[in-house]
């Protein structure tokens, strides 16, 4: 099994989901196209992994809602312990960061104000969602709460917009001030 086999496993554990569904929850936490998940998905299926129910829709195709099988939870348990891939980043604006001195620095603010909007709009809604999730589990949080796993996440997601934004302000800061600034 790769590791969007074992991540769609994971995102079951949190109760019955449709492929849509796993799509839109795991996208935070790992990059993955329909072409991927459904597939694999039917690989789940058909090792034990996941079951599905069929639910009917009017005028569209019957939806499956997958949930996690015994075997998949065994699996998940023998999968979590061992070591992990060496995480892999992939953002375009450290490319052009690395050449910025090749633009004028209108470009280069407007790039770096671009990033600090995009993570200012990430910060609102990571703590929001983390604000609703502190509330939802009024004070139970441990190891073996259901929401820890997406508590810390959450709290991740929180410390990683911060952090970009301090970044940002710290670039911002070392840029010449633009020609519509002086």
């Amino acid at each position: 099994m790769n590791t969007l086999s074992y991540g769609l496993l994971a995102m079951l554990t949190g109760g019955p989901r449709t492929g849509y569904e796993l799509m839109q929850q795991i996208q935070p936490l790992w990059r993955a196209k329909h072409s991927q998940i459904y597939p694999l998905l039917a690989k789940l299926e058909q090792s034990g992994s996941v079951r599905f129910v069929p639910v009917a829709q009017k005028e569209k195709p019957d939806k499956k809602i997958y949930s996690i099988t015994e075997q998949g939870l065994a699996e998940l348990r023998e999968w979590i312990p061992r070591t992990t891939s060496e995480p892999v980043k992939r953002d375009e604006l450290l490319l052009k960061a690395y050449c910025v001195a090749l633009t004028d620095p209108f470009t280069a603010k407007s790039l770096i104000q671009n990033r600090i909007t995009l993570y200012q709009s990430k910060l609102e809604k990571y703590s929001q969602m983390l604000a609703e999730l502190k509330n939802k589990l009024d004070g139970e949080l441990s190891l073996t709460s259901p929401g820890f796993g997406n508590y810390i996440l959450l709290q991740r997601a929180v410390s990683n917009s911060q952090a970009e934004l301090e970044w940002c302000g710290w670039v911002s800061g070392l840029l010449p001030p633009s020609p519509s600034n002086q």
